[in-house]
Protein backbone atom coordinates (compact mmCIF):
# COMPACT_ATOMS: atom_id res chain seq x y z
CA UNK A 1 0.00 0.00 0.00
CA UNK A 2 1.06 3.76 -0.90
CA UNK A 3 1.17 6.23 1.87
CA UNK A 4 0.57 9.97 2.03
CA UNK A 5 0.77 11.63 5.16
CA UNK A 6 -0.52 15.26 4.37
CA UNK A 7 -1.03 18.15 7.33
CA UNK A 8 -4.93 18.61 7.83
CA UNK A 9 -8.63 16.89 6.17
CA UNK A 10 -8.94 19.65 3.59
CA UNK A 11 -5.33 18.62 2.11
CA UNK A 12 -6.16 14.90 2.07
CA UNK A 13 -9.46 15.90 0.14
CA UNK A 14 -7.81 17.72 -2.37
CA UNK A 15 -5.36 15.23 -3.08
CA UNK A 16 -7.73 12.06 -3.11
CA UNK A 17 -9.47 14.71 -5.71
CA UNK A 18 -6.36 14.90 -7.78
CA UNK A 19 -5.63 10.97 -7.58
CA UNK A 20 -9.20 10.23 -8.17
CA UNK A 21 -9.15 12.64 -11.58
CA UNK A 22 -5.65 10.78 -12.59
CA UNK A 23 -7.42 7.37 -12.00
CA UNK A 24 -10.24 8.47 -14.35
CA UNK A 25 -8.08 9.57 -17.04
CA UNK A 26 -6.29 6.03 -17.08
CA UNK A 27 -9.17 4.15 -16.94
CA UNK A 28 -11.01 5.99 -19.73
CA UNK A 29 -7.36 5.88 -22.29
CA UNK A 30 -7.42 2.35 -21.63
CA UNK A 31 -11.21 0.79 -21.37
CA UNK A 32 -12.62 3.58 -22.90
CA UNK A 33 -14.90 3.91 -19.20
CA UNK A 34 -13.99 4.95 -15.30
CA UNK A 35 -16.44 2.86 -13.01
CA UNK A 36 -15.99 4.55 -9.27
CA UNK A 37 -17.70 3.50 -6.35
CA UNK A 38 -17.98 5.58 -3.42
CA UNK A 39 -18.49 5.02 0.31
CA UNK A 40 -20.71 6.94 2.86
CA UNK A 41 -19.46 7.83 6.66
CA UNK A 42 -18.39 11.65 7.22
CA UNK A 43 -14.96 12.31 5.18
CA UNK A 44 -15.62 11.72 1.71
CA UNK A 45 -17.53 14.69 0.95
CA UNK A 46 -15.23 17.57 0.47
CA UNK A 47 -13.42 15.24 -1.18
CA UNK A 48 -16.31 14.57 -3.95
CA UNK A 49 -17.43 18.63 -4.09
CA UNK A 50 -13.05 19.04 -5.15
CA UNK A 51 -13.82 16.35 -7.51
CA UNK A 52 -16.02 18.82 -9.66
CA UNK A 53 -12.61 21.33 -9.72
CA UNK A 54 -10.85 18.62 -11.22
CA UNK A 55 -10.23 17.15 -14.97
CA UNK A 56 -12.80 13.94 -15.28
CA UNK A 57 -14.13 12.87 -17.85
CA UNK A 58 -17.59 12.81 -16.69
CA UNK A 59 -19.10 11.94 -19.77
CA UNK A 60 -17.34 8.17 -19.93
CA UNK A 61 -18.12 7.60 -15.96
CA UNK A 62 -20.62 5.83 -13.93
CA UNK A 63 -20.52 6.28 -10.05
CA UNK A 64 -22.01 3.42 -7.91
CA UNK A 65 -22.09 3.01 -4.36
CA UNK A 66 -19.69 1.25 -1.68
CA UNK A 67 -22.72 1.46 0.81
CA UNK A 68 -25.73 2.66 1.88
CA UNK A 69 -28.02 3.14 5.00
CA UNK A 70 -31.68 1.48 4.93
CA UNK A 71 -33.73 4.90 4.42
CA UNK A 72 -36.30 6.78 2.90
CA UNK A 73 -35.17 8.76 -0.74
CA UNK A 74 -33.66 12.03 0.81
CA UNK A 75 -33.37 11.37 4.10
CA UNK A 76 -30.19 12.71 5.78
CA UNK A 77 -28.91 9.53 6.77
CA UNK A 78 -28.74 7.95 2.92
CA UNK A 79 -25.32 8.43 1.25
CA UNK A 80 -26.95 9.27 -1.79
CA UNK A 81 -28.86 12.64 -0.77
CA UNK A 82 -24.90 14.06 0.24
CA UNK A 83 -23.31 12.17 -3.31
CA UNK A 84 -26.69 14.08 -5.47
CA UNK A 85 -25.43 17.44 -3.17
CA UNK A 86 -22.08 17.09 -3.68
CA UNK A 87 -21.93 16.56 -7.74
CA UNK A 88 -24.88 18.60 -8.33
CA UNK A 89 -21.93 21.06 -10.54
CA UNK A 90 -20.40 17.92 -12.25
CA UNK A 91 -21.34 17.87 -15.82
CA UNK A 92 -22.57 14.47 -16.51
CA UNK A 93 -25.89 12.79 -16.77
CA UNK A 94 -27.50 11.95 -13.03
CA UNK A 95 -28.74 8.69 -14.45
CA UNK A 96 -24.76 7.87 -14.56
CA UNK A 97 -25.01 7.39 -10.73
CA UNK A 98 -26.06 4.20 -9.80
CA UNK A 99 -27.76 4.61 -6.49
CA UNK A 100 -28.33 0.79 -4.03
CA UNK A 101 -31.85 0.26 -4.19
CA UNK A 102 -32.55 0.40 -0.28
CA UNK A 103 -35.96 1.76 -0.55
CA UNK A 104 -37.61 -1.45 -2.08
CA UNK A 105 -39.91 -3.98 0.04
CA UNK A 106 -37.66 -7.05 -0.75
CA UNK A 107 -34.05 -6.16 0.02
CA UNK A 108 -32.61 -9.08 -0.68
CA UNK A 109 -33.71 -9.28 -3.73
CA UNK A 110 -32.65 -5.18 -4.40
CA UNK A 111 -29.39 -6.49 -3.62
CA UNK A 112 -28.87 -9.31 -5.76
CA UNK A 113 -30.22 -6.79 -8.80
CA UNK A 114 -27.71 -3.99 -7.74
CA UNK A 115 -25.27 -7.00 -8.35
CA UNK A 116 -26.30 -7.82 -11.77
CA UNK A 117 -26.15 -3.74 -12.42
CA UNK A 118 -22.78 -3.96 -11.31
CA UNK A 119 -21.77 -7.19 -13.55
CA UNK A 120 -23.83 -5.42 -16.58
CA UNK A 121 -21.28 -2.00 -16.29
CA UNK A 122 -18.38 -3.71 -15.08
CA UNK A 123 -17.94 -7.36 -16.31
CA UNK A 124 -18.73 -10.67 -14.83
CA UNK A 125 -17.83 -11.45 -12.52
CA UNK A 126 -17.49 -6.98 -11.61
CA UNK A 127 -14.30 -5.41 -11.36
CA UNK A 128 -14.18 -1.38 -10.45
CA UNK A 129 -11.31 0.48 -11.51
CA UNK A 130 -11.15 2.57 -7.80
CA UNK A 131 -13.13 1.96 -5.00
CA UNK A 132 -13.03 4.75 -2.60
CA UNK A 133 -13.01 3.10 1.28
CA UNK A 134 -13.21 4.76 4.44
CA UNK A 135 -12.19 3.49 8.09
CA UNK A 136 -13.96 3.51 11.49
CA UNK A 137 -12.41 4.40 14.61
CA UNK A 138 -14.03 -0.28 15.40
CA UNK A 139 -11.84 -0.79 11.91
CA UNK A 140 -15.23 -1.22 10.06
CA UNK A 141 -15.25 -0.24 6.52
CA UNK A 142 -17.78 0.16 3.66
CA UNK A 143 -20.67 -1.51 6.06
CA UNK A 144 -18.35 -4.55 7.00
CA UNK A 145 -18.40 -4.06 10.62
CA UNK A 146 -16.66 -6.37 13.13
CA UNK A 147 -19.24 -9.14 13.72
CA UNK A 148 -21.84 -8.98 11.62
CA UNK A 149 -22.54 -12.50 9.49
CA UNK A 150 -22.32 -9.84 5.88
CA UNK A 151 -18.42 -10.13 7.12
CA UNK A 152 -18.76 -13.89 5.69
CA UNK A 153 -20.07 -13.51 2.50
CA UNK A 154 -18.32 -14.64 -0.53
CA UNK A 155 -20.65 -15.65 -2.83
CA UNK A 156 -23.11 -12.30 -3.90
CA UNK A 157 -20.93 -8.68 -4.65
CA UNK A 158 -23.67 -7.08 -2.76
CA UNK A 159 -25.07 -7.52 0.71
CA UNK A 160 -27.39 -6.46 3.66
CA UNK A 161 -26.40 -5.84 6.92
CA UNK A 162 -27.49 -6.17 10.62
CA UNK A 163 -28.58 -3.60 12.66
CA UNK A 164 -25.73 -0.80 12.79
CA UNK A 165 -25.75 3.05 14.11
CA UNK A 166 -29.56 2.89 14.30
CA UNK A 167 -29.77 0.99 10.36
CA UNK A 168 -29.36 -1.72 8.36
CA UNK A 169 -27.07 -0.88 5.83
CA UNK A 170 -26.35 -2.53 2.13
CA UNK A 171 -22.94 -3.09 1.16
CA UNK A 172 -20.81 -4.32 -1.31
CA UNK A 173 -18.84 -7.23 -0.03
CA UNK A 174 -14.95 -8.36 0.24
CA UNK A 175 -15.23 -10.25 -3.31
CA UNK A 176 -16.14 -7.59 -5.29
CA UNK A 177 -14.16 -5.22 -3.14
CA UNK A 178 -10.84 -7.28 -3.65
CA UNK A 179 -11.36 -7.64 -7.07
CA UNK A 180 -10.91 -3.77 -7.15
CA UNK A 181 -7.98 -2.25 -9.98
CA UNK A 182 -7.63 0.42 -7.17
CA UNK A 183 -8.35 0.98 -3.71
CA UNK A 184 -8.40 4.55 -2.62
CA UNK A 185 -8.28 4.88 1.07
CA UNK A 186 -9.37 8.71 2.66
CA UNK A 187 -8.60 8.34 6.62
CA UNK A 188 -8.65 11.65 8.72
CA UNK A 189 -9.26 12.68 12.64
CA UNK A 190 -7.66 11.21 15.54
CA UNK A 191 -10.63 8.69 16.53
CA UNK A 192 -8.98 6.45 13.35
CA UNK A 193 -5.47 6.82 14.56
CA UNK A 194 -5.60 3.16 16.13
CA UNK A 195 -7.59 1.36 13.23
CA UNK A 196 -5.13 3.10 10.83
CA UNK A 197 -2.89 1.65 12.39
CA UNK A 198 -4.24 -1.58 12.30
CA UNK A 199 -4.54 -1.24 8.83
CA UNK A 200 -1.08 -0.36 8.01
CA UNK A 201 0.04 -3.35 9.82
CA UNK A 202 -2.09 -5.84 7.69
CA UNK A 203 -4.05 -7.13 11.00
CA UNK A 204 -7.13 -8.92 9.65
CA UNK A 205 -8.66 -9.16 12.74
CA UNK A 206 -10.13 -5.83 11.58
CA UNK A 207 -12.50 -5.92 8.20
CA UNK A 208 -10.47 -3.23 6.70
CA UNK A 209 -7.74 -5.42 7.55
CA UNK A 210 -9.02 -7.96 4.84
CA UNK A 211 -8.83 -5.46 1.95
CA UNK A 212 -5.69 -6.58 0.02
CA UNK A 213 -3.48 -3.88 -0.22
CA UNK A 214 -1.01 -4.79 -3.17
CA UNK A 215 -3.16 -1.74 -5.54
CA UNK A 216 -3.91 0.19 -2.46
CA UNK A 217 -3.26 4.07 -2.28
CA UNK A 218 -3.24 5.67 1.20
CA UNK A 219 -4.33 9.06 1.85
CA UNK A 220 -4.40 10.49 5.61
CA UNK A 221 -4.05 13.06 8.20
CA UNK A 222 -1.33 14.11 10.71
CA UNK A 223 -4.22 13.39 12.92
CA UNK A 224 -5.03 9.83 12.08
CA UNK A 225 -1.20 8.67 11.32
CA UNK A 226 -0.31 9.37 15.25
CA UNK A 227 -0.40 5.84 16.39
CA UNK A 228 1.31 4.62 12.45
Amino acid sequence: MTTEILADAEAVAKRAAMYIAEQAQIAVSARGRFIFAVSGGRTPWVMMRQLTREDVPWADTDIVQVDERIAPSGHADRNLTSLVDCLRDAPFRQEQIHAMPVEDQNLDAAADRYGRLLQTIAGSPPVLDLIHLGLGPDGHTASLVPGDPVLDVADRAVALTNVYQGRRRMTLTFPVLNRARRILWVVTGSDKAKALAQLRHGDTTIPAGRIQQDRAQLIADSAAAEWA
